[in-house]
């Protein structure tokens, strides 16, 4: 890489495997993601692995690439170690693949590689492999980001199957912030607010829950479909009723501002460092305590509870003493939110 990446671009040869890849790959993600598995330069890492393990993977095309409270980079980095996180696993190693458009800044892409590394800090977890491509000009939207993790299993047996009638659901923040934060990026809008994504590496919370043996039955991070999705699965898998209390969850006023603006559910809307955890009902508030005290979740709630009549079905109580169904989200909302 050039001694002044604010004056160049990437270049095809950056994906050719010659000098300038070379230049790349050691100037800047060498640097950036720096460790001795990674710095041994194979073609593929030698990891020490022991007991349960989960692995995962995931694609970031977010669009745009930086947002209130993040980009592409710190994106793909949470959305991996959660992935593990909520299998009860401590994220360890991860590999980065990169697909890099001609002509996108070499700026912008230090400022991501960097905002990867921050986010890794997080956790703990280390890019120990990786691989480079330059597609030509066209072929692809700046850049695409695949990341795959590995983590150790510190408590297993936690499964979208395994809710029970009597569970307390919780979620750990406040819902729609990523959502609402890329439609106002995209859309051009200044609110005068401070909303951003909640774009987070969610493993320190997790940890914390693990360290205090709560029983965890289900987790998920509430991605793409929002807290819908991940309640109506949950209900679906473990053949039981979820019933949640509309006024009990918690959406910041921007995200309901934006919600009546374009006719949305805040429930439907994408989150990337909020996530959703069953639990018996007798140790839900400890539960809370730790995620509002030690995760700093101070936004955190109890929403609702599992019930064995309405199996498959996730019932929406309305402050106006009504019921409906909450449904699983129809259509794409916003494309490309992660």
């Amino acid at each position: 890489m050039a001694d002044n990446p604010k004056d160049k671009a990437i270049q095809l040869s950056h994906g050719g495997g010659g000098k300038e890849m070379n230049a790349l790959i050691r100037n800047l993600f060498f640097a950036e993601f720096d460790n001795p598995i990674l710095r041994s330069e194979e073609d593929a890492a030698k990891l020490e692995l022991h007991g349960a393990t989960a692995f995962t993977t995931d694609s970031f095309t977010v669009s745009p690439l930086f947002f209130a409270g993040g980009d592409i980079g710190k994106l793909a980095i949470a959305g991996t170690v959660n992935d593990l996180a909520m299998m009860g696993a401590e994220p360890q190693y991860l590999s980065c693949s990169v697909i890099i458009e001609e002509g996108f800044s070499l700026q912008d892409l230090t400022t991501i590689v960097r905002s990867m590394a921050k986010e890794l800090s997080h956790c703990g977890a280390r890019i120990v492999c990786g691989d480079t491509k330059v597609v030509p000009k066209g072929c692809a939207d700046g850049l695409f980001i695949n990341t795959s993790g590995i983590g150790r299993i510190l408590r297993p047996n936690i499964s979208a199957a395994n809710l029970t009638p009597g569970d307390a659901i919780i979620v750990s923040r406040d819902i729609g912030c990523h959502g609402a934060a890329i439609l106002m990026a995209r859309e051009g809008l200044v609110l005068e607010s401070n909303l951003q994504s909640d774009c987070a590496t969610l493993w320190p919370i997790v940890e914390q829950l693990i360290a205090a043996n709560i029983p965890i039955h289900a987790m998920r991070d509430a991605t793409r479909g929002g807290l819908s999705a991940v309640l109506n699965e949950w209900a679906g898998v473990s053949k039981v009723g979820i019933t949640v209390n509309e006024a009990s969850i918690p959406v910041c006023d921007e995200v309901k501002g934006l919600c009546e603006l374009y006719g949305f559910e805040a429930t439907d809307l994408a989150n990337e460092g909020t996530f959703v955890l069953a639990v018996p009902e007798e140790i839900a508030h400890g539960a809370l305590e730790i995620m509002q005290r030690f995760g700093g979740c101070q936004h955190a709630a109890i929403i609702g509870t599992v019930t064995a009549g309405a199996a498959g079905k996730v019932i929406l109580k309305t402050p106006w003493q009504t019921q409906r169904y909450l449904d699983l989200p129809q259509g794409e909302l916003l494309p490309r939110i992660c």
